[in-house]
């Protein structure tokens, strides 16, 4: 249930009807935009009469939420969400452009690719320390001395890091040292975790699972916020369908969805959708031109011989070429780096 008081209500109004909210055994979330002030009423609403909240002098209107989530509503929260990752906005007008490696090979490695990343615009860079496979045979990544590495890059160039946390083991490290901590696919339903991103300061990158419906998905932020934490950033890394050319089908209707659904900024992840460097490309304009507020690519300096998903990486050079076409596409539909 969602409470729309009238506009330029007092706080003394406001906390005279957060009171009879919590009077009926609901809790509250206050929302104040700079016309109106919305409370989201969060437990068993099922019980409560609607016209008890209607007769009070500041209430506007009282709407019942349909979606089983309510934080990450956007009738809940109408103007978009802006999520500040150490000083670079995500959402609203403000476009993520996240670069760097799959994986963290070395320092001199990842050095190199931040360098030219930022040149070409990137104002993140992502990097794996730690690496989900799906065989337990492949590379898993640096761990720790692989998070260092990232640290000691972000230290020279200034860009903040993007990396994957993959188990609460090492959740104070990342909320040390972690810019924005990404959730994996694998990882999105991970109900425990979620509930531990809630507690830590940092922002959170969510990347939709394989076979996730947007309501699953959204949900699963809504873990992380209902534990406290609403610094959430929804990222579309493609599906499983019964397509087996590319990788995954990336889901660019997402976008115009889950920005009707939702408050939260949505970014795309081309590498992994397509898992070929040539469709990295078309899929990151269309993502642009279709309102994401961010990407994240996949960018390394010698791909033939990279420890994991070179064949999905784009080398500098082509990452340059394609972010002056990123620049004039993101500009006509409002959007600024």
């Amino acid at each position: 249930m969602i409470i729309v008081l009238k506009p330029r209500t007092t706080e003394e109004n406001i906390a005279r009807v957060e009171h009879l909210i919590k009077s009926k055994g609901l809790d509250t979330h206050i929302v104040r935009g700079s016309e109106m002030t919305i409370i989201g009423c969060i437990g068993d609403t099922t019980a409560v009469d609607p016209k008890l909240f209607e007769v009070d002098s500041s209430v506007d209107k009282v709407m019942h939420v349909q979606e089983p989530y309510k934080l990450a509503n956007r009738a809940f929260h109408p103007e978009n969400s802006v999520i500040d990752v150490s000083g670079v906005k995500v959402g609203d007008g403000h476009l993520a452009m996240i670069a760097g490696p799959c994986s963290v090979e070395s320092y001199e490695q990842v050095l190199e690719i931040a360098k030219a990343a930022k040149a070409s615009g990137a104002n993140m860079l992502r990097g794996g320390a730690f690496k989900p496979r799906t065989s337990p045979y492949s590379f898993q990544g640096l761990g720790l001395e692989g998070l260092d590495i990232l640290c000691a890059v972000r230290d020279e160039v200034g860009l903040p890091i993007v990396t994957e946390l993959m188990s609460d083991k090492y959740l104070d490290v990342f909320n040390e040292k972690v810019d924005l901590i990404q959730i994996g696919a694998r990882n999105m339903q991970n109900f425990d975790l979620l509930k531990q991103l809630g507690q830590v300061k940092r922002p959170i990158l969510l990347k939709r699972g394989l076979n996730a419906t947007y309501e699953e998905w959204v949900m699963a932020a809504e873990y992380i916020m209902a534990a406290g934490n609403e610094n959430v950033i929804l990222c579309e890394r493609g599906i499983r369908t019964f397509e087996s050319f590319t990788r995954n089908t990336l889901d660019l209707q997402s976008i115009p969805v889950l920005n009707r659904k939702t408050h939260l900024p949505v970014v795309i992840d081309p590498s992994h959708a397509g898992g070929k460097w040539w469709l990295v490309e078309p899929m990151a304009k269309a993502a642009v031109a279709a309102g994401a507020d961010g990407l994240i690519i996949e960018v390394h300096n010698n791909p033939e011989c990279a420890l994991c998903d070179g064949a999905q990486s784009l080398k500098p050079a082509k990452f340059d070429a394609l972010m002056k076409q990123l620049v004039q596409i993101a500009q006509v539909v409002g959007k600024t780096l």
